[in-house]
């Protein structure tokens, strides 16, 4: 296995000393990635050598921006094994996902995405809700019923009622690939398929997978998937809404203005072709080009490298935290169809308080609900105190954040 180490180099925050002389331990990859020299200095030399409006103006600096950002687009393609033109940019995965509530709430009766009332939207208990709120919303505006999967006792889906859940009223099925708080890798190709022998659609989030493993959008099976270039090693303003190309036809705009249209009147318009049907305005290039950069530095490793350095720090980590009494891992604590984000609780010390601590010591993890309140609340929890992985972290991260762990329970005299 390659020595990660080596690339501590390349992100220049890692070499901060913070809360007096305390080296950075990052571990909240999950909410946002650090950036390599050579994304920062990609974003950096669109803006300093070519900038200028994409698919606009007939002059060199034009011609330039355009290829770049339509390279960056043949990148994110090549990177999850699709067509280039079913890779749509937006600003987030966020926005991506109500792009696509927004689009099926709007068609027209007799259109593949219509929604009525009798028909079913299909969610799990572990969604971030960003890839809830706007199925929530897009039932209340339809009249369909949203029904969800419970997860069981090890933070996996429960899935022995499926075939209950999954049935000829279903019409989209939005599930996260890998849970933001749990790490479960949940099966998206047997469940894409099961949705597929239905005809209902099946929409991805991506968000805490495509950061870490090789995804293939024709292998899974999916219809629609959606991720974020900040958690990937890229620029924030950046996301990727990509759909099957037939289905990208058929769908109606989200955002109106200009580029995304063929022809105009007083009265009417008309589309153009995809992707540039569904990118209205002047889109966020150099964060595009910025991403294309972060595909170069994450392809330069090998996905597969990345995936199974994530998983030994993850081993690591479990096996410490198992070891601690008073300390209680939230989600699945083997390492199967798992990935590196670990949520925990101290028992007697709030989430927030491990996490005002673990500060002291330099070490940064995500504390709260994550933006999963249902899921808190079916852990009955308040919150979790999580930390999550990406090829930056090292074995003396984990080392560290176990030590630390321990001086917290010290700190608040709860040690057994």
């Amino acid at each position: 296995m390659a020595n990660f180490s080596q690339y501590l180099k390349d992100f220049p925050i890692l070499s901060r000393s913070v809360r007096g002389a305390n080296r950075l331990i990052y571990l909240d990859s999950g909410a946002t990635s650090q950036k390599p020299n050579q994304v920062i200095d990609a974003e950096s030399n669109f803006y300093r050598t070519v900038n200028s409006a994409v698919h606009r103006g007939a002059h060199l600096l034009a011609e330039e921006s355009s290829l770049a950002y339509e390279s960056a687009r043949e990148n994110v393609a090549n990177f999850i094994n699709s067509q280039t033109n079913e890779v749509i940019f937006t600003k987030s995965a966020t926005e991506s996902l109500n792009a696509l509530a927004y689009s099926f709430g709007n068609s027209e009766k007799g259109s593949l995405f219509y929604l009525q009332p009798g028909d079913e939207i299909l969610v799990s208990e572990m969604e971030h809700h960003a890839n809830l709120i706007p199925w929530q919303q897009l039932a209340k505006r339809t009249g369909a019923t949203l029904k969800w999967i419970e997860i069981d006792g090890d933070g996996r889906l429960d899935l022995t009622s499926i075939n209950k859940l999954i049935t000829s009223k279903t019409k989209i099925v939005a599930l996260t690939h890998q849970s933001n708080v749990l790490g479960t890798i949940n099966p998206i190709k047997d469940l894409a398929k099961l949705s597929k022998n239905v005809g209902a659609i099946f929409v991805l989030d991506a968000c805490q997978s495509v950061p870490h493993f090789q995804i293939d959008v024709k292998e899974l099976g999916i219809d629609f998937l959606a991720f974020s270039g900040h958690k990937m090693l890229g620029p924030t303003g950046i996301g990727v809404l990509w759909g099957r190309g037939e289905l990208l036809k058929q769908m109606a705009p989200f955002l109106f203005g200009g580029s995304m249209i063929d022809s105009v009147t007083m009265t009417e318009a008309t589309w153009a072709d995809i992707p540039r049907k569904f990118e209205a305005g002047v889109p966020n290039m150099a964060q595009a080009v910025g991403l294309s950069a972060a595909i170069d530095y994450l392809n330069q490793i090998g996905m597969e490298q990345i995936h199974e350095h994530e998983i030994g720090l993850t081993k690591r980590l479990l096996d410490g935290l198992l070891h601690i009494q008073g300390v209680k891992i939230i989600g699945p604590t083997d390492l199967s169809d798992r990935g590196g984000v670990v949520s925990f609780t101290v028992d007697g010390v709030h989430p927030h308080d491990v996490g005002q601590v673990l500060d002291q010591y330099g070490i940064a993890v995500r504390t709260g609900h994550h933006c999963a309140w249902p899921l808190m609340r079916k852990l009955n929890v308040v919150g979790t105190t999580r930390a999550s992985f990406h090829l930056y972290n090292t074995d003396a991260d984990v080392d560290k954040l176990l030590e630390s762990i321990i001086e917290v329970q010290k700190y608040f005299k709860v040690n057994k």
